[in-house]
């Protein structure tokens, strides 16, 4: 790979810089920092997954319109699957989020949200019903029948089905269309060397629900905050975009469509570890069902799927 990536960069004038890797992330993508002297940028390889380049610089145009700091291309060779983007630095939020600075590091990001959800949406796929389906079905294929081997009744298929349609159709009643990025989290979001906040990993964009990128900050699988502060933070949002609606129905929109995003993680986390030989998500599938059994539990739609889910082995 990096021998590829030498000799691209040798015929582009780029020689003189040195290689390191950067990082890798769920996909099949690897990011090298190129380094000369002060200078650096990133070099993102996507030539194991070329199909990805397009929606990336699309998104990312879509995205600077609105004026979100996203990597600026500084050379792209879609052919090859190469882009070198501005480097963002190596600090994202998890690795800085304490209790102390939280706060103001969340209303940064949700005012990021409210800037994303201006962008263009115009042939985004849509995040529709059949799609919500789809995605929370994962925990049943990966997380139930695959990683624990579940032998599920066709009693207990019956009410995830049924819960599932709920959540879903729960999850349409709020306000939908906007620009959603899917992976709003702290492994996202960078603090860059200048001290703003960046946004990677927007490539799977789709137009969807108002709340999905909220849910993805606030109720993040790899970090947890109390109750109480994610509710007001969450009400920071909706009083910050001008949303007209009480706290209950709000929250209740907020409470489902984080159900239908760990109940999809719970699948993806385990597919990541069986199918992708990706075992560090494994340790993040506690917390993604603690979301779920704490939030399922407060409402009668979803109360028989917890009842299934605490009485699953592990």
């Amino acid at each position: 790979m990096v021998h590829n990536i030498q000799i691209w960069l040798e015929s582009i004038s780029w020689g003189d810089w040195e290689i390191e890797v950067a990082s890798a992330d769920a996909s099949f993508r690897s990011y090298y920092r190129l380094r000369k002297r002060d200078e650096t940028y990133i070099l993102m390889d996507s030539s194991l997954l070329l199909e990805s380049l397009l929606p990336f610089i699309e998104m990312n145009e879509r995205l600077s319109a609105v004026n979100v700091h996203v990597p600026s291309i500084i050379v792209k060779n879609i052919k090859l699957g190469y882009l070198i983007l501005e480097d963002f630095g190596s600090t994202h939020y998890l690795d800085v989020l304490n209790d102390d600075n939280y706060h103001e590091l969340y209303r940064k990001a949700i005012n990021e949200i409210i800037k994303m959800q201006q962008a263009d949406t115009t042939g985004l796929p849509l995040y529709d019903k059949d799609f919500l389906l789809f995605e929370m079905y994962l925990m049943q294929e990966w997380y139930l029948e695959k990683y624990l081997n579940i032998v599920l009744t066709d009693e207990q298929k019956n009410i995830i089905k049924t819960t599932l349609e709920k959540i879903a159709n729960i999850v349409m009643e709020q306000p939908q269309g906007v620009f959603v990025h899917r992976d709003f989290h702290s492994r996202n979001i960078m603090l860059t060397p200048k001290g703003d906040i960046g946004i990677i990993d927007f490539q799977d964009a789709r137009a969807g629900a108002i709340t999905y990128d909220l849910v993805s900050l606030l109720k993040d699988c790899y970090i947890e905050w109390p109750k109480k502060e994610i509710e007001q933070l969450a009400f920071y949002y909706r009083d910050q975009a001008g949303m007209k609606v009480d706290d209950a129905t709000f929250i209740k929109w907020f409470d489902f469509m984080g159900l239908q995003r760990h109940i999809k993680v719970l699948g993806i986390f385990s597919r990541l570890h069986l199918r992708d030989g990706k075992d560090g998500y494994l340790k993040d599938i506690p917390l993604t069902l603690k979301y779920v059994l704490e939030t399922g539990s407060k409402y009668p739609e979803t109360q028989d799927l917890v009842k299934i889910l605490k009485t699953l082995p592990g």
